[in-house]
């Protein structure tokens, strides 16, 4: 069975729990990280020198890196809907992927350890201030490209694009921050709130 080591309120888990939710696979999940078994124990290093979660192990290894275990879930369990192995189709998802992992998750990064954390490093209005607009423009993009679609972030039909960016969204959504209304995205979360993996894992309440 699919082991799977991280605490279940963490986005980064709760994009594979849903992945796995999606493929209908089951799997055992280990408390790990704040709060529960620490990630710098020499055991857990062992496995992600990094010391983040998740972690999955297989029969195949042990992988880290929330995305790319979601893409190799999918790929193993031929989900071609979900990631497709047509290079141009699969780049559609993929890009989307990169972009919740590098230029949305930059951007929320103030907001939210201000607003939600609490962290004392990020307690200055201004810099949270700035920070909510940079979220708030990233949105406008993800917006942009859901009125484009008509439907989900890398076209017409759900993908392992929606499972990483659904729960960006939560977590925009679960911040106490000034939104822009954006109709395309606000439409885009009603798809999902009919997902089984949306309701288990998207929109929890945790962002």
């Amino acid at each position: 069975m699919l082991r799977i080591l991280g605490k279940a309120s963490s986005i980064n888990v709760r994009k594979v729990l849903w992945t796995c939710v999606e493929l209908g696979i089951p799997f055992q999940r280990e408390d790990w990280g704040s709060g529960f078994r620490a990630t710098s124990a020499p055991d857990f290093l062992a496995m992600n020198p990094n010391a983040l979660v998740p972690v999955i192990e297989d029969e195949n290894g042990v992988l880290w890196e929330s995305n790319t275990i979601c893409r190799y879930l999918a790929a193993r369990h031929g989900r071609e809907d979900l990631l497709p192995t047509a290079p141009w189709a699969r780049a559609q998802v993929e890009r989307w992927m990169d972009w919740q992992a590098t230029d949305l998750n930059a951007s929320w990064r103030d907001a939210f350890m201000g607003l939600v954390r609490q962290d004392p490093a990020f307690a200055d209005p201004a810099r949270i201030a700035a920070g909510a607009g940079r979220w708030n423009a990233m949105m406008v993009i993800l917006d942009r490209q859901l009125a484009a679609t008509g439907a989900f972030v890398a076209g017409p039909e759900f993908t392992l694009a929606d499972v990483v960016i659904g729960l960006s969204v939560n977590r925009w959504l679960m911040t106490p921050i000034e939104r822009p209304r954006l109709a395309a995205l606000a439409a885009y979360v009603s798809r999902l709130q009919v997902r089984p993996g949306w309701r288990a894992h998207g929109a929890n309440g945790i962002p």
